[in-house]
């Protein structure tokens, strides 16, 4: 066999040796990734069984105490987006029905051009819920932010979590990881726009979830001094909400 053919045979060799230990290392990371979704799933659902209900008359009838309403998107002229809208529907439902006392609502208020938990408070006020059982949460930034800061800041121990079916499970498992006894209830009204694109997502935010709590140790962006829900919602309540008030 000449120099040159030799060469290229040996080339061959090493090229197709590097593409089966590529084929071989997607395959494992493949794996690796398959698994890690299963153990979320099988880890969520455990930590959720029996605590996700699908209506409000659906809940057992001990549960209440307090109602957390996770922050979705508002829209530039003040008004909630649909889902958001469809989550304090449920929240005041609770309120109205005696099942919940107070209102715990929790979003991104990060600047003074976007805020989500004043656009909460004011539909709640014009639904007739008084402001003195609205608290406001104003760094819920992640779902995460959320849950940890109503365990460590609002010192809440029971809940009862609106949000939609898509939401719930990962919301709850939060809750739960933060020392809440919490249940869920979904605050499904109506099919939103995006709803596919939510059900995707969601996969991969309950992946990050689980990683946060189990492995990583994640911390809310702000916690700062305690604020008890047990004590007066002003105190929980900035100059926007006061001037409406």
């Amino acid at each position: 066999m000449s120099g040159g053919l030799a060469r290229a045979v040996i080339a061959w060799i090493r090229r197709g040796a590097l593409l089966r230990a590529l084929g071989l290392c997607a395959l494992v990371m493949g794996l690796l990734v398959a698994g890690l979704f299963a153990v979320t799933e099988r880890g969520i659902r455990r930590a959720t069984e029996g605590r996700l209900f699908p209506s409000i008359a659906a809940l057992p009838a001990e549960r209440g105490d307090i109602a957390i309403v996770p922050g979705a998107r508002v829209f530039a002229d003040g008004r909630p987006s649909h889902a958001l809208a469809d989550r304090l529907q449920t929240a005041l439902e609770l309120y109205e029905q005696g099942r919940v006392a107070k209102i715990l609502v929790s979003g991104d208020h990060g600047t003074g051009r976007y805020d989500e938990v004043n656009t909460m408070h004011a539909w709640l006020l014009a639904h007739g819920v008084p402001g003195a059982a609205i608290y406001l949460d104003h760094a819920g930034f992640r779902t995460l932010d959320t849950m940890i800061r109503a365990a460590r800041v609002f010192e809440v121990e029971r809940a009862v979590i609106c949000t939609q079916r898509f939401h719930l499970g990962r919301a709850v498992f939060l809750a739960r990881a933060a020392g809440i006894d919490a249940v869920g209830v979904e605050a499904d009204r109506r099919e939103l726009i995006g709803a596919r694109h939510n059900a995707r997502r969601e996969a991969l935010a309950r992946v990050r979830a689980w990683l946060d709590i189990h492995v990583l140790g994640t911390t809310p962006k702000f916690l700062g001094p305690t604020i008890p829900i047990s004590g007066p919602a002003a105190a929980t309540h900035d100059d926007t909400t006061r001037d409406r008030g």
